[in-house]
């Protein structure tokens, strides 16, 4: 039996070659300039006494403890042994692959002249020529196992997030529980499901029955265990995908049979595709006398989820939250798709995996309920949690009972951390409180210099140089129309559209106003948000500035089209405006031998600029528009003359002034449309 949603896409379809132009360009530096530089023998590197003392603590007191949450495969490689770098490597990845703090390795990045911060991805030819620089020895290109890519997307199931794991770690594996999240349009019972699934009454002390904060529980059904997420929408669960935590295993859509598909529902659809993960569909409310499931199976055949019934590969359980009617049915087939998933952890390792929530306690402190995802987490652990860290005094279950230890995807909730920590951060454990509070610090300094970066984003102008540089495949994209009519021409044409095997794909379309949850969706699918006859909300327009988003509105179909054709071939023209810096009044004319007439002005607002353009308005007319020639103070040159300022402007080709006219000073910049 299979389960729904598309293959997932493999990591990249440009497999490293031995010529690596882009590489060059990223870096600022030849290859043959970078590997010319002197080698240093990775066995031999000298260790300070800290190093050695830490190691000795280690060894004394914790035996499985190394580093910060380092496994022995993560240990420096030894000189037989090259790196075997993946096509695309996070830079906290490859700085455990390596041995190394990940501070060093942004220091090694920024001397090659690319600035990252520590959860940038790096593609095999840069995280090769930094690993070789540091002395490293890197394996082949032909070494190196990339998974094929499929041309286009299957209709079978994807699979899940799964970790790597080192072939010396391959024989510790063992079996984890699922981690489910419920998702689905409200009033349709998620909570109420999860309720009767828990046999816990959780829903009646929540305000207005609408789930209000994320938490996990752990359920047992068949002798196995299963993780349920309750997250407040869709936009939660695409919110930590976005900051990089991948925490679902498997997704169940849960759809009333007595309302059908809503926009919600087709919202969190689109935002399980986008976090990759299989999609079990609950009809609930069956046991309602208006229940028309037929009708459900057409519309989710419509947004291809085609049920099992119907001759798809989409699980669709009928089950009842107030009858229980159907809960161990989806309970088998969750636990059958987590089988054909394979999920297993590495309980021997040091514990590590994501924040789910925090808050702070008036009488207990920081608090933070973490999802264990590898090792077991124990009481007394040193914890590094995103840039805070502290070592755990008590841990409690989802129940509220006091624990000791808590094994791979058991929630937990732990007290003894010096600060709050952000949902979705990681964890991980140090080998001691020492240790965790420099890395710690570490983190901050390494989210600093990150901050003071670029940030890459994509957007219509760059998507044919990054689909050029086999970064991008596709350009996605989240349309928000006024009206649904609006929304099939612009998909219809766009559909249509294939440059050189780019092509526009859509990530979520829908009627309404542009959303934080569209911005939520498309930094989590690097998408680009466009409209049609709609407003950005003002939090969405804030929420786009931040995360550096590329939003775009029309009100005019075939300019959407046009730009969006044009972006895929490259063609797409950079768009300009008149910004105006200042504004001067003339209050009398000089005429100077060899230059002409002088407008002896004094600026009104904002900055006379020398080297800018210039228009005369006498009125409302604009009677001449040029560059200029010529400002001074007194008998100086100068750049700029600032308000309140007099000062003498020459603007070539026109000496017509007269008293009272206006000299408007402005720049043609690029903005977004």
């Amino acid at each position: 039996m299979q389960y729904c949603t598309k293959t997932r896409s493999a990591q990249s379809d440009t497999e490293p070659t031995e010529q690596k132009p882009s590489l060059r360009e990223g870096l600022g530096r030849t290859r043959s300039a970078m590997i010319a530089q002197p080698r240093r023998n990775p066995s031999r590197r000298r260790r300070t006494g800290r190093r050695r003392k830490s190691r000795k603590r280690s060894s004394n007191n914790n035996p499985s403890a190394t580093s910060v949450a380092p496994t022995p495969a993560e240990e420096p490689q030894q000189e037989s042994s090259a790196l075997l770098i993946p096509a695309h490597i996070t830079v906290r990845d490859l700085a455990e692959m390596m041995g190394k703090s990940p501070i060093e390795l942004i220091k090694a990045l920024m001397n090659a002249g690319m600035m990252a911060n520590i959860n940038q991805v790096l593609d095999h030819d840069t995280a090769e020529i930094v690993a070789e620089d540091m002395g490293y020895e890197i394996a082949q290109p032909e070494e190196i196992k990339i998974e094929e890519v499929a041309e286009e997307p299957s209709e079978v199931a994807m699979s899940v997030h799964k970790r790597e794991y080192s072939e010396e770690e391959q024989k510790y594996l063992r079996e984890r529980p699922p981690v489910v999240t419920i998702l689905g349009h409200v009033d349709h019972g998620k909570t109420s499901l999860l309720d009767v699934i828990r046999q816990t009454n959780v829903q009646a002390g929540e305000a207005g029955g609408i789930t209000q904060a994320i938490g996990a529980y752990q359920i047992r059904a068949n002798s196995k265990q299963i993780t349920f997420v309750d997250t407040p929408g869709h936009e939660a669960f695409t919110a930590m995908r976005a900051r990089g935590a991948a925490v679902t295993d498997i997704a169940v859509l849960v759809v009333a049979a007595d309302d059908g598909v809503q926009p919600q529902t087709r919202e969190a659809i689109d935002h399980a595709r986008a976090a990759q993960v299989p999609i079990i569909v609950a009809l609930n409310k069956m046991d309602l006398a208006t229940a028309n499931p037929d009708h459900v199976m057409q519309q989710l055949s419509e947004l291809d989820l085609v049920p099992e019934d119907w001759g798809g590969e989409t699980i669709c359980v009928p089950v009842s939250a107030r009858t229980k009617m159907g809960i161990d049915t989806l309970l088998d087939m969750i636990l059958l798709v987590a089988e054909l998933a394979e999920l297993k952890a590495n309980p021997r390792r040091n514990a590590e995996g994501v924040v789910l929530e925090g808050n702070l306690d008036r009488t207990r402190g920081p608090m933070a309920t973490l999802l264990v995802q590898d090792g077991i987490l124990k009481e007394g652990d040193a914890l590094v949690v995103g840039t805070t860290h502290g070592k755990i005094r008590a841990m409690f279950n989802h129940q509220g009972k006091r624990i000791k230890k808590a094994t791979p995807s058991a929630p937990a909730v732990v007290m003894g951390l010096r600060d709050v920590p952000d949902a979705s951060d990681r964890f991980e454990v140090a080998i001691s409180e020492r240790a965790a509070r420099e890395e710690a610090e570490k983190r901050v300094l390494a989210a600093q210099e990150g901050a003071s970066g670029p940030t890459e984003a994509l957007t219509l102008e760059g998507i044919f140089a990054q689909a050029q540089a086999g970064s991008v495949q596709s350009l996605n994209l989240v349309l928000k129309a006024d009206v649904q009519g609006s929304i099939e021409p612009i998909k219809n044409s766009l559909d249509k559209l294939e440059i050189g095997g780019l092509r526009a794909k859509f990530v979520h379309e829908g009627v309404g106003k542009i959303s934080e949850s569209d911005i939520t969706l498309a930094v989590a699918s690097k998408a680009v948000v466009v409209g049609f006859n709609v407003a950005v909300d003002p939090s969405a327009q804030r929420l786009a500035e931040t995360e550096h988003v590329d939003v775009r509105t029309y009100d005019i179909i075939y300019r959407l089209i046009e730009d969006v054709q044009a972006a895929l071939s490259g063609m797409l023209e950079p768009e300009y405006e008149d910004v105006v810096k200042g504004r001067a009044l003339v209050r009398q004319i000089f005429r100077v031998r060899r230059q002409g007439a002088i407008a002896g002005s004094q600026v009104q607002e904002g900055t006379a600029l020398r080297n800018a353009k210039a228009r005369v308005l006498r009125g409302d007319e604009v009677v001449f528009d040029g560059a200029v020639a010529s400002l001074k103070r007194f008998t100086e040159d100068v750049r700029e003359v600032r308000t309140g300022m007099e000062c003498g402007i020459g603007i070539e080709g026109f000496e017509d002034y007269e008293e009272g006219d206006i000299i408007e000073f402005y720049n043609r910049e690029v903005v977004k449309r």
